[in-house]
């Protein structure tokens, strides 16, 4: 019988370790995040590097990323965390800079630890940080300059009271809810001014 866990916790990569065959190595890891994740600014990759930037704020980017999990970063003295990222410009061609849209949705919620799915559709995080590339010039546009990223803080109790069934967000009717907005520097201790609230994990 095979044995399946819930979750399998990855080990921190240096980026130096070989693909291999037989004692004969084909390139690196590190080799392998150049050709897959060098292009910061498409949806998924820029939402990842958002969860990152926030963690660094936090002081919790020391570990890996735990995906599919039901909020994106857990402080263990602090707040659940959920991070949304949305930009002006995106890599393929565009007529417009796009709006600004955020996903809200309450979802179902898998354990990382156990591996069940809880059917309720709610929001699980204590906070929610909507991270926004605002650039809009492609020629200077640097998702790893954080000049260029403005946070907006707000706490889910907010979003439940205001929009509790929404599923998206844009940019006027969040700043209506009157997040905090901050840079880099002022992300960590607006996120850990949230209290904590008994919700479901």
């Amino acid at each position: 019988m095979t044995d399946l866990p819930g979750h399998l916790p990855a080990a921190r990569r240096t980026g130096d370790e070989p693909l291999h065959l037989y004692g004969a190595e084909h390139g690196t890891v590190r080799g392998f995040w150049g050709w897959a994740y060098s292009g910061l600014v498409g949806n998924t990759l820029r939402g990842a590097l958002a969860e990152y930037i926030v963690a660094l704020a936090l002081g919790v980017a020391d570990g890996t990323r735990v995906e599919w999990d039901a909020v994106d970063l857990r402080l263990p003295d602090g707040p659940r965390v959920e991070v949304k990222s949305a930009a002006y410009l995106q890599e393929w061609a565009q007529s417009a800079p796009s709006p600004i849209s955020f996903s809200i949705a309450p979802a179902e919620g898998w354990d990382a630890v156990t591996g069940e799915v809880d059917p309720r559709r709610l929001r699980r995080a204590d906070v929610y940080v909507f991270c926004l590339l605002g650039h809009r010039d492609k020629a200077t546009l640097d998702p790893l300059d954080l000049s260029q990223w403005t946070f907006h803080v707000l706490p889910t109790r907010v979003l439940d009271e205001h929009k509790p069934a929404q599923k998206t967000i844009g940019l006027a009717p969040l700043l209506a809810l009157d997040p905090v907005v901050t840079d880099f520097a002022g992300l960590g201790a607006a996120v850990r001014a949230v209290p904590v609230e008994e919700r479901a994990r």
